[in-house]
């Protein structure tokens, strides 16, 4: 039986020097979706998220290593909170030999609520972004939520003999904390400011709770982004916000939009 031969190496193409001596500011995977669990606050929970990986790439150099990235992912058995996802970020850009990088995380994130009469329990879930980028040894990290609540519009409330339109709105918040802050929190922020909070579950007291609650707590899209703006610039751990209002109107054919920017 004849020994089999010796395997040749294979020739690494994407290490090979670029002529065009053109740096590149981000390069990785994209739309890559993976198991992960999270942890924030007190409370993990399993979830699948949508992961972008990137590193900044050399002029001299033609290609990065696309495979490390889903290698590193891979190694990921503990459960992520916001401290292990700065770690992770900085193993990749040691991991791919590389001077910056950031890695983005969306995922679903569930908060469990009581009705306000009943108290039935039910589970509402809410959309998270977790950016975290690093250059020149400076670490950033942003979180982002969608906050799904009620307003009610205090022009149709005082304008009209009985009743006043009422709509689903979404509020979008991204902050940069100077520390660690739990998920649960920036969305507390919003649910508080609204004419009403959203629930996965209600029974007939509570509908009637939440209906005359939103009558009593009328607020415009502009009332919205003024108050979170408010809390958050009084809440110490957030050093910048980008907070977001847009109410799915139920008597036009658009939305009423607002935007506060702390930059």
């Amino acid at each position: 039986m004849n020994a089999p031969e010796p395997l040749l190496p294979l020739i690494d193409i994407q290490s090979q020097r670029d002529e065009r001596r053109i740096a590149i500011d981000a390069v990785g995977v994209h739309g890559l979706r993976h198991p992960l669990t999270i942890r924030s606050g007190s409370a993990s929970q399993p979830t699948v998220a949508a992961v972008t990986m990137t590193v900044g790439l050399d002029a001299r150099t033609r290609g990065t290593h696309m495979s490390r990235f889903v290698e590193l992912l891979e190694t990921q058995a503990a459960p992520v909170d916001q401290p292990r996802f700065a770690a992770l970020v900085a193993q990749m850009l040691d991991r791919l030999e590389a001077d910056s990088g950031a890695i983005d995380l969306r995922f679903p994130w569930f908060v469990t609520k009581r009705a306000p009469v009943s108290g039935v329990r039910s589970r509402l879930d809410h959309d998270v972004h977790w950016h975290g980028s690093l250059r020149d040894g400076r670490y950033v990290f942003r979180m982002g939520v969608r906050v799904p609540v009620t307003s009610l519009c205090p022009c149709s409330r005082a304008i009209s003999d009985y009743g006043a339109h009422n709509q689903r709105s979404l509020v979008a918040i991204e902050a940069e904390p100077c520390g660690e802050m739990p998920i649960d929190d920036l969305i507390a922020v919003a649910e508080r400011h609204a004419s009403c909070e959203v629930y996965g579950l209600l029974k007939r007291p509570d509908e009637k709770f939440v209906t005359e609650r939103a009558y009593d707590n009328p607020r415009f899209v502009e009332d919205l982004v003024r108050d979170i703006a408010a809390d958050l610039d009084r809440d110490r751990r957030v050093a910048r916000y980008r907070v977001e209002a847009e109410n799915f109107e139920s008597i036009h054919n658009h939305s009423a939009f607002a935007r506060i920017v702390r930059a």
